[in-house]
């Protein structure tokens, strides 16, 4: 068995809640994020915590070294399968590769929820949920393009992508914002293929703040005007901001981003991001765990959304500067839902 980042691995073991009857065995279950750094996943773990203390289930959680980490993720897989878990709640690092593992697991009878970031293909786990990552990248590029007008046909575009291995996640949300700005794409099952000459380039970012700011360096030595920036999450979006402010860019460069975590509604009130697309991590942690636990009593296998192939946890774009025909919320409600 290879050797697991157990860093954030935590057991918490409770008594059987309301959900199982005295003298059932218990029901385990294993939480895998990214990182357990990212305000997203701290969040993700805090739902799928809570809930399990409340019905009764033993949770363990692990997570990766980085973003992209995805040895310490099938690790982890092993782990759970061999440890008896009944269910899995999965962010992958990379979407394609992880898919035979889960494979793995779902043959040993344990459910398998992708949350927030879609298999690839997406029926590769037995359910997701998650944001429409998609409309969170188009909300925040219909914003874009409204507040420039005019201009938006002369934009110069910052691309700030999470990986060079292209999961789900972020494919969605950078064709989404392409789509929402007014470019048409090109394969919409990757990036980085477009021909509009609005599109200054792509980098990679890895999710954090640090690779922001290198990926923003890169992209404006490449060329110094640019004045629209689009970044996977707002940990990088924040990294965009400081390379920006170093070269005294950050008050004429519009930042969009996605996540809605309460720092990155705070950094819309202080105007280093534009707009963001807020997602409700603990919805999706909490409802993965209720799945399991539906599981584990009665067999039943979450649904999708009508209409979806997918569970839609909800989206909601959040500025102080709305924008006509895209529908918003302010700061102030943003700090009220994030991150539920």
């Amino acid at each position: 068995m290879k050797k697991l980042l157990l860093g954030t691995a935590c057991a918490i073991i409770t008594s059987a809640g309301a959900a199982f009857a005295a003298g059932h065995e218990t029901v385990s279950a294993c939480l895998i994020t990214k990182t357990d750094t990212n305000p997203f996943f701290v969040k993700m773990r805090e739902g799928a915590t809570a809930k399990a203390e409340e019905l009764g289930i033993e949770l363990s959680s692990y997570a990766g070294k980085i973003d992209g980490d995805h040895e310490t993720q099938v690790a982890a897989i092993e782990t759970c399968i061999a440890n008896g878990a009944k269910g899995i709640l999965l962010t992958a690092s990379d979407t394609s590769s992880i898919v035979p593992v889960v494979q793995q697991a779902r043959d040993a009878g344990i459910l398998v929820i992708a949350l927030d970031t879609p298999l690839d293909p997406i029926d590769g786990a037995d359910m997701t949920f998650a944001t429409d990552n998609f409309l969170a990248g188009e909300l925040i590029g219909q914003w874009a393009a409204a507040k420039l007008g005019g201009d938006a046909a002369n934009a110069k575009i910052a691309m700030l992508d999470l990986a060079i291995s292209q999961p789900t996640v972020g494919v969605l949300r950078d064709q989404g914002f392409l789509t929402g700005f007014g470019i048409d794409v090109g394969d919409p099952g990757k990036w980085g293929d477009e021909t509009d000459p609005r599109i200054v380039g792509n980098d990679v970012t890895a999710g954090n703040q640090e690779g922001g700011r290198t990926a923003m360096e890169n992209l404006l030595a490449k060329d110094p005007f640019i004045n629209v920036v689009y970044t996977i999450n707002e940990p990088a979006a924040a990294g965009a901001y400081e390379a920006l402010r170093a070269v005294g860019r950050e008050n004429d460069v519009l930042i969009v981003s996605v996540d809605g975590g309460c720092p990155g509604v705070q950094n819309i009130k202080e105007g280093v991001i534009g707009a963001t697309s807020q997602q409700y991590p603990l919805l999706m942690a909490s409802k993965g765990i209720e799945a399991i636990a539906a599981w584990a009593k009665d067999g039943i296998k979450p649904e999708a959304t009508g209409g979806k192939d997918f569970f839609d946890t909800g989206v909601a774009l959040v500025t102080d500067e709305p924008a006509e025909g895209v529908e918003s919320i302010d700061t102030a409600k943003g700090m009220e839902l994030c991150w539920g």
